[in-house]
């Protein structure tokens, strides 16, 4: 998955979602050379350590047993709290 593409998967995600907040982008998981080479530079600089890192908002869990994927609230369970709503790409 590129940069593009995440954002593409993210949006089209909000949008199926619609009203419910179960089906709304929970977690993004991304293999750390992945992160090394394309997916850092997408990322903000964690505000606190509650916060994590995070794109558009949505948390980010990078780890060498990681796919990258693009998980539900509902898939994400604990692993994407705090939930919040996705951010307009600027």
């Amino acid at each position: 998955m590129t940069p593009e593409d995440l954002h593409a998967r993210l949006d089209a995600l909000q949008a199926a979602a619609g009203d419910d907040d179960g089906r709304k982008s929970g977690l993004i998981t991304v293999p750390t050379d992945a992160w090394i080479e394309s997916f850092y530079a997408e990322a903000a600089k964690p505000k606190t350590i509650v916060d994590g890192i995070r794109i558009r908002d949505i948390k980010v869990a990078v780890g060498a047993q990681e796919v990258a994927a693009i998980l539900t609230r509902a898939e994400a369970g604990d692993r994407g709290e705090p939930f919040r709503d996705l951010l307009l790409r600027t």
